[in-house]
C-alpha cells in the first residue's frame, strides 16, 4: 500500500487503511489510558503496601505524568525522522516494558522512578498517533479523527480502568500493571498489522522540529491544555479518597463511579470533537466554561453519592478540550507538527501532576463536609 500524502486529503473519503488503522491505534490508546488513570482507583491499596501517606502515594501519579511532560518533547524530537509505523511501535514497546517493570517495582522510590519511565511515550504516541490519523481524511473531518482515535483513551476510563482497578483490589496493585503490559504488547502488534508504511514528512528533523518552541500560538494553546485540565485532574486523581471519606460509598461501589467518568469522557470526546470541526476556537472556549461549572458543583455534591456519580460523570466530558487542542495545534504549528503534537500531552500530563500534588487530604477540614 502506498503511503498517504501526510497532509490531509482533498477528496471527501477517508483513505481506505483508516478504519483499521483507528482501531489499532486505538488500542493502544486503550493501554496507555489504563495505565495512566488506573493508579487512582488504587491509591489506598498502593499507599497500603509501600507503607506511606495517601498523598505520598499520589507522588506516583504525578511521576507518570512528569515522564510524560519530559519525554513527549525529547521523543518527539529525536524521533522526527523515523517512519510513522516503526515510530509508534517502538513507543508502545517502551510503555509496556515500563509498565511490566512498574508491577516489580520493590519500593516507592523505584515505582516512582518507573512510572516516569512508563509515562515518557506517552506523548509522543498519542501526538504521532493524531497526526496519522488526520492525514487520512479530508481536512474538515480532522478532529473527528482524532477523536475517534482518543477513543481508545477515553473507553479505557470506562472498560480497562474498572477491570484494571478490580483486578488490583483482588490480587494486588502489581497485577494491574501486568494487565496494562499486557494489551500495550498486543497494541504493538496490531499497529504491525494494520498500519501502511507511514514516512516521516519529507525534510523532517529534530531542528526543524524545534522550531515550535518559538511559536507564540503553540505556548498559548498548551498553557490552555495545562490551565483546562488541571482543576479535572484535581478532582479524579483523588475520587476514590473522597468517594470513600466524604461520600461514604462503600469500596465496590468505587468501579462503578469510574466507569461513569469513562462514559463521560466518551461523550466529550465525540461531541467535542464534531464541535471542534465546525468551529473550533468557540469550542475551546465553551469547554473552558463549562469546566468550571462542573468542577464548582463539586463542592455541594460529594456529600451524597447519586449526586457526585452524576457530577463525576459530567467531570468526564470536559476532555471534549482534547481533540479541538489538537487541532489547534496542528494549525499553528507550522512543519513542527510532530513536536507540536506530542507537547499537547505534555500539557495534558502537566495538569496531571499538578492536579495531584494540589491536594489536601480527606481528613483536613477544607474538603470534609461531614
Amino acid at each position: 500500500m502506498s503511503a498517504p500524502n501526510p497532509s490531509a486529503p482533498n477528496g471527501s473519503a477517508a483513505h481506505p487503511s483508516f478504519r483499521a488503522t483507528v482501531w489499532a491505534l486505538g488500542l493502544g490508546g486503550f493501554a496507555i489510558g489504563t495505565g495512566e488513570f488506573v493508579i487512582m482507583g488504587l491509591l489506598p491499596e498502593v499507599a497500603t503496601a509501600l507503607r506511606v501517606s495517601i498523598p505520598q502515594a499520589g507522588h506516583v501519579i504525578s511521576a507518570y505524568a512528569l515522564g510524560v511532560v519530559v519525554g513527549a518533547p525529547l521523543l518527539a524530537v529525536l524521533t522526527a525522522h523515523w517512519p510513522r509505523r516503526l515510530l509508534l511501535i517502538a513507543l508502545m514497546l517502551l510503555f509496556a516494558l515500563g509498565n511490566l517493570a512498574s508491577a516489580a517495582a520493590p519500593g516507592y522510590v523505584s515505582l516512582n522512578l518507573l512510572r516516569f519511565l512508563a509515562g515518557m511515550p506517552h506523548g509522543t504516541y498519542f501526538g504521532v498517533a493524531s497526526l496519522v490519523a488526520a492525514s487520512l481524511v479530508p481536512p474538515g473531518r480532522r478532529a473527528q479523527a482524532v477523536g475517534l482515535m482518543m477513543l481508545g483513551l477515553t473507553g479505557a476510563t470506562l472498560i480497562g480502568v474498572p477491570v484494571a482497578a478490580w483486578l488490583g483490589q483482588h490480587w494486588g496493585w502489581r497485577s494491574a500493571f501486568v494487565l496494562v503490559g499486557v494489551i500495550a504488547l498486543l497494541a504493538s502488534v496490531m499497529i504491525h498489522r494494520a498500519l501502511p508504511h507511514l514516512p516521516a514528512p519529507e525534510g523532517a528533523s529534530p531542528l526543524r522540529e524545534l522550531g515550535a518552541l518559538g511559536n507564540a500560538q503553540v505556548w498559548l494553546t498548551l498553557g490552555i491544555g495545562a490551565i483546562g485540565f488541571g482543576g479535572m485532574f484535581a478532582v479524579f486523581s483523588y475520587i476514590k479518597p473522597t468517594l470513600i471519606e466524604v461520600t461514604g460509598l462503600s469500596i465496590g461501589a468505587i468501579p462503578f463511579v469510574l466507569a461513569l467518568f469513562g462514559v463521560g469522557m466518551i461523550a466529550g470526546n465525540l461531541v467535542g470533537a464534531r464541535l471542534a470541526d465546525k468551529a473550533l476556537l468557540p469550542t475551546i472556549g465553551g469547554t473552558l466554561v463549562w469546566s468550571a461549572l462542573v468542577l464548582l458543583l463539586m463542592l455541594v455534591t460529594a456529600p451524597y453519592a447519586a449526586a457526585v456519580s452524576l457530577n463525576v460523570l459530567l467531570v468526564g466530558t470536559v476532555v471534549a478540550l482534547a481533540p479541538a487542542l489538537q487541532i489547534r495545534l496542528m494549525d499553528v504549528a507550522g512543519e513542527a507538527q510532530a513536536l507540536a503534537a506530542a507537547l499537547n500531552h505534555s500539557a495534558f500530563n502537566l495538569a496531571n501532576a499538578l492536579g495531584a500534588c494540589r491536594f489536601k487530604p480527606a481528613h483536613s477540614p477544607a474538603i470534609r463536609w461531614r
